[in-house]
């Protein structure tokens, strides 16, 4: 039978294992262009069909020649999800409803080569409690050979050592979803319960203009509600995201893929971010935590100076009657440990939505057969992806505003935070002036606070690229944007003019609602179509 040009052999479905059937389509050629006299050119070799694998056009990765000849030989090796789709458009001659057959026909073949396996398995492990003392089979050449891509997953995962991405991934990942924000709201609590027996849970110190300031440490929202409710919200998000697109969304994309090999694919594709982990990982714990930690606190603390704004970690320099340097140096050490460590988390986080995206997007990228029910799903899926990475930047630049917000007010003439921004916003009411700041300090926490705002916004920002561009879901989409353009916008103008808690305020309340609901009118669209449906 002709189709597109090419040998087409309808799928046999007489019950035969991968194996037999690979063996007689191999043979009879099928998926190969007939000769210019039209008449089959002949029989499939490995390297013939290798080649046409590889050069499929939605195929980047191609395909290992030793896999090919793997499926040649005669083993018990069998095919793996990921090649079951291009030897499907090989024999169903690129046509999509003869491809999606032929998916069904070598997933069905695929599994019952598995059950025969299996079952050749269970009786060899009989026969050896009979015979103790037979010897294990030797390693051939095929088991030597064999590419990474289609090792047994067990065997695969022995090989591998220690890795931070994976090691990372799996805090997410492993375990119960309210052990990471658990843990990040203990930490935080802890450090409050010892800023009250050290006595800096409230302290007051005046400025040599004047102003007594508020520096106490459950005074700064940078180190109790960034730690104690932002931070563990983030990782709930990222956790139920991350659950759902391994253990649900996933599975309903790949239809061929059992639950082993999509996770076998899921930890490459993680491991392929490890340089990444390393990076961030070496950024947050030696240039935020230690560097830092030395020169903003323990320099100033021993030698005095640094023309560094004075809060509950400098407040020894100013009243050591208060607390003593040395107690002063552990306290901030065990704080700026917990902070670099909170926000490695954050960054791996971020990572992991990357990675989630990208993974998406290459599935959707790959499947270009598909039905449209199929594809139906997988702008659901996506949809339900950009509102987890829209809660997800929403908290981050959050996180960026109360870094940036505390460090802006211990400059300013403000007594305690509330005040100050109270009194900002009645400037604009009342036309009433404080002058300005009269203190200029070094800020290195404005640096940082612009890098987690930036780099929340570039995932959400690839994110809606990726999955949005040519979606069904513009005007959701273009709502999250707005809102998180106005959060942007109102971090950066923080302490730019009297006035702006104003434009912070109505950006942080739009953000707080967009937790809820991220498509700012879901919970109305879905009350009017129950109402049309009850009626």
């Amino acid at each position: 039978m002709e189709k597109n040009g090419k040998i087409f052999v309808a799928p046999p479905k007489n019950g035969s294992d991968f194996k037999e059937l690979f063996k007689q389509l191999a043979a009879a050629g099928a998926g190969r262009p007939l000769g210019s006299d039209g008449f089959p050119q002949g029989p499939w070799t490995p390297e013939l069909l290798a080649e046409a694998i590889s050069q499929i056009d939605s195929n980047r990765i191609g395909v290992d020649l030793r896999t090919v000849q793997l499926w040649f030989q005669e083993n018990e090796k069998g095919i793996s999800p990921s090649n079951i789709r291009w030897l499907a458009r090989i024999f169903g001659c690129d046509d999509s409803e003869a491809t999606s057959e032929w998916q069904m026909e070598l997933s069905a073949a695929q599994s019952r080569l598995t059950a025969k396996r299996r079952d050749s398995k269970k009786a060899g492990s009989s026969t050896a409690l009979r015979v103790p003392d037979m010897p294990p089979p030797p390693m051939t050449v095929d088991d030597q050979t064999q590419p990474a891509g289609d090792l047994p997953i067990d065997a695969s995962r022995r090989r591998q050592g220690f890795s931070l991405a994976r090691k990372s991934e799996a805090l997410f990942s492993h375990g119960s979803p309210l052990n990471l924000p658990a843990s990040i709201f203990a930490g935080a609590s802890a450090l409050g319960f010892l800023s009250y027996i050290v006595g800096i849970h409230s302290a007051t110190y005046s400025r040599a203009d004047g102003v007594v300031k508020q520096v106490g440490f459950l005074w700064a929202p940078n180190w109790t509600f960034l730690f104690m409710v932002l931070l563990p919200l983030f990782f709930a998000f990222v956790i139920e995201l991350l659950v759902f697109w391994k253990h649900d969304a996933c599975f309903r994309l790949v239809a061929q893929g059992d639950r082993l090999e999509s996770d076998d694919a899921w930890t490459r594709n993680v491991q392929a971010y490890s340089y990444t982990y390393w990076a961030v990982f070496l950024i947050c714990v030696l240039f935020a935590g230690l560097f830092q930690w030395i020169g903003v606190c323990l320099i100033p603390l021993i030698n005095g100076g640094g023309n560094y704004a004075v809060d509950w970690g400098k407040l020894a320099i100013v009243h050591p009657e208060v607390i003593s340097v040395p107690m002063t140096i552990v306290f901030t050490g065990l704080a700026y440990l917990y902070m670099c460590l909170c926000f490695y988390l954050f960054f791996a986080g971020l990572i992991l939505l990357h990675t989630v995206v990208h993974d998406l997007w290459r599935i959707e990228e790959a499947s270009t057969m598909r039905p449209v029910e199929h594809r139906r799903q997988g702008g659901e899926i996506g949809l339900r992806v950009m509102r987890g990475i829209f809660r997800c930047t929403v908290l981050g630049v959050l996180v960026a505003i109360c870094m940036k917000v505390q460090n802006s007010y211990l400059s300013s003439n403000g007594g305690d935070i509330v005040t100050w921004i109270a009194h900002d916003m009645s400037s604009v009411l009342y036309e009433r002036h404080d002058g300005g700041n009269t203190f200029s300090y070094r800020m290195p926490t404005h640096y940082s606070s612009l890098l987690v705002a930036i780099s929340t916004c570039i995932v959400f920002l690839y994110g809606s690229i990726r999955l949005g561009v040519g979606g069904r879901f513009r005007v959701p989409l273009w709502r999250m944007s707005a809102v998180v353009g106005l959060l942007f916008a109102s971090y950066l103008l923080i302490d730019a003019f009297e006035g702006f808690s104003i434009l912070l305020g109505v950006g942080v309340l739009l953000a707080t609602y967009g937790l809820f609901d991220p498509e700012f009118g879901r919970w109305r669209a879905s009350e009017l179509g129950s109402n049309q449906s009850v009626s």
